[in-house]
């Protein structure tokens, strides 16, 4: 099952105070956006996560490798639907809309909303309300109302994805409250799942106070970057993301100059403040000579484990004009997967040319560059 979800954050929250939107504020050391997306891009059953940022807030993309940017509207509605838009190409099975303001969403919500999906065309959650209702005026009550049946709705709201992109792209109306309301507008039935208090919308000031007091333990969410470069040598293949890829020429090193691997292995070290592969592997202890790069990433990867991080997501970019990279990225996917123990779709392998600039360029060597989520709940 492909599951998919979008996170809606092009609104400006102005009644929350401060000099930046809502998802930019900092909440226990991280930006709301930061805790959010993390929620939903380390969900084992979401497998791609798209951010929808208001247009004057693209330059915050560069935070979120690992998430797809669409751009939003005017509206909450026409934010979802740019979110839509974004995965028609490849659409997934099921789809999961989510507001950036609620940060504090847990795995066991979205794991109901995914489960309420299996028999309805939609599953949102909600709570009922279970305080007095009144009508006033002024400062006065003026009658109540009957809180049976009502229910506070909240989201992550979830859809099977081809019914919800047919309800957005017929709806015809004004702004919508919500997505429920568009889908029920083309008479998509939803199911209520159980939703929590913990899953406040972070609306008003007070409401920051409240997320961190909920939240108790920060998050620790960290990035490193890694980057790489080995020379051609006299060979007939290379070894990138441990993959013997054949070749006219190898590539030189002390170890075997996997340039993928120690670019990804250096970007978890970094992220963990643990310095770099030379550090943990000098090349002046001739133990490590030839030695395949699987070992330095296993390391990483284990001494994040340690340290209780999880690896949310890599991404790899190999440079160089020869050999072509694509044929074989689904595999050294799986292979980079098999080594540090995350799922495939949470890994990212690709390439680029320099346009035939540089060493690269000539085709002197290879470059990488690299990065790495770690996330400690």
């Amino acid at each position: 099952m492909d599951i998919a979800a979008i996170i809606v954050a092009a609104g400006r929250g102005t009644r929350a105070g401060g000099d930046l939107p809502k998802q930019w504020r900092r909440l226990k050391g991280a930006r709301v956006a930061d805790w959010t997306v993390a929620a939903l891009s380390s969900h084992p059953a979401i497998g791609r996560v798209v951010l929808v940022l208001h247009p004057d807030d693209l330059g915050q993309a560069a935070g979120f490798p690992e998430v797809i940017i669409a751009t939003g509207g005017a509206t909450r509605d026409a934010s979802v639907r740019a979110g839509l838009e974004a995965l028609a190409d490849d659409p997934p099975d099921l789809v999961l809309i989510h507001d950036v303001a609620r940060p504090l969403v847990s795995a066991a919500l979205i794991d109901r909303v995914i489960a309420g999906l299996a028999h309805s065309a939609g599953a949102a959650p909600a709570l009922a309300v279970t305080d007095a209702l009144w009508t006033g005026a002024g400062d006065r009550v003026t009658g109540t109302r009957d809180r049976a049946g009502l229910f506070r709705a909240q989201t992550p709201q979830g859809f099977r994805f081809a019914a919800i992109f047919a309800a957005h792209r017929g709806h015809k109306g004004g702004p919508a409250a919500d997505d429920v309301a568009i889908a029920r507008a083309a008479g998509l039935d939803v199911a209520i799942v159980e939703g929590e208090e913990r899953n406040l919308k972070i609306t008003g000031p007070e409401d920051f106070a409240r997320a961190e007091a909920l939240m108790g333990k920060t998050m620790d969410i960290r990035t490193g970057q890694g980057f790489d470069v080995h020379a051609f040598e006299p060979g007939d293949r290379v070894i990138l993301c441990g993959v013997p890829v054949p070749h006219d020429r190898a590539l030189k090193g002390h170890s075997d100059a996997d340039v993928g691997m120690h670019a990804l292995t250096d970007a978890i070290y970094g992220a963990l403040a643990e310095g770099d592969i030379g550090q943990h592997f000098p090349p002046s202890d001739p133990r490590w000579k030839g030695a395949a790069s699987d070992i330095f990433l296993r390391h990483a990867a284990e001494l994040a484990r340690s340290r209780g991080y999880a690896i949310a997501n890599v991404d790899v970019t190999l440079i160089c004009e020869q050999p072509k990279i694509g044929p074989h990225a689904g595999a050294m996917r799986a292979e980079l997967a098999r080594i540090t123990g995350i799922d495939p779709d949470r890994i990212s392998v690709k390439a680029t040319t320099s346009e035939r600039l540089g060493f690269t360029g000539r085709q002197e060597g290879i470059a990488a560059l690299a990065l790495a989520t770690l996330v400690k709940a």
